[in-house]
């Protein structure tokens, strides 16, 4: 692995990161409220709920919230919701959806790596595809122990996107039949970038989040035979896998 150390290049990659979904931002949202109102919101809530505390009125901070499928998802079950992304436009989807569905959760612009929140503000941390995005990943698990309260949890669902196999062929209906060229170009463009910058994941991980001070961590590389166990609109050809861990 490359040690990147680089302010320019760190900055330069949120700027590829904002500016692709930007352009992805109403479409992605549309996918998303599918997605809630599928099988897949199921899936996903017993996933979650294997790793949170079993009680209502946790306070979650849902970490590239995207446009915010996460946060309805854990709202709706009776839970204090805060999404951030650092893509402005996925946050105004997410605070239109928010008000048609009548769910609350509280939506901010905000750097994955360096959320403007006190420490220990949080029960627990969820994230879906995010952390592989972020050029300085030990600096981000640092940052989200510290936001943590004591015995809080991280639930981060990833793939090592950079390091993908080339993409299968997929069904006409599946979202990605919508990415232009022009998207798929600055997707491969940025996995070249990242790739150099990382390590094999989530063996990466888990050395990451023990440095960073987690403690009891769980990974779950079956993950994805479950969510997308079959080929629709919705899935996901890339292996995912679930990494949890406690302060």
């Amino acid at each position: 692995m490359i040690q990147v150390n680089d302010k320019s290049f760190n900055e330069k990659i949120k700027e590829e990161v904002t500016d692709y979904w930007t352009s992805r931002a109403e479409i992605f949202n549309e996918l998303k409220i599918q997605e809630l109102n599928s099988d897949m919101r199921g899936r996903w809530l017993e996933e979650l709920q294997k790793y949170l505390p079993a009680r209502k009125g946790l306070k979650i901070l849902d970490i590239g919230t995207g446009t915010g499928f996460f946060c309805f998802l854990l709202a709706a079950e009776g839970h204090d919701l805060t999404g951030i992304d650092l893509t402005e436009k996925m946050i105004l989807e997410a605070r239109k959806t928010s008000e048609i569905l009548g769910i609350p959760a509280a939506f901010y612009v905000m750097d994955a790596e360096m959320p403007g929140f006190a420490d220990e503000s949080f029960d627990a941390i969820v994230t879906r595809n995010v952390a592989w995005t972020l050029p300085d990943l030990s600096k981000a698990y640092e940052k989200w122990h510290r936001l943590l309260k004591t015995g809080g949890v991280l639930v981060n669902f990833d793939g090592d996107y950079s390091r993908e196999a080339e993409q299968q062929k997929l069904p006409e209906n599946h979202a990605h039949a919508k990415i232009t060229q022009e998207q798929w170009n600055a997707y491969e463009h940025l996995k070249t970038e990242l790739r150099p910058i990382s390590n094999p994941r989530p063996a990466w991980d888990v050395k990451l989040l023990k440095s960073a001070g987690f403690k009891e961590i769980i990974l779950d590389e079956q993950v994805g035979d479950r969510i997308y166990s079959e080929i629709n609109q919705f899935y996901n050809p890339t292996p995912i896998f679930t990494i949890a861990a406690k302060k």
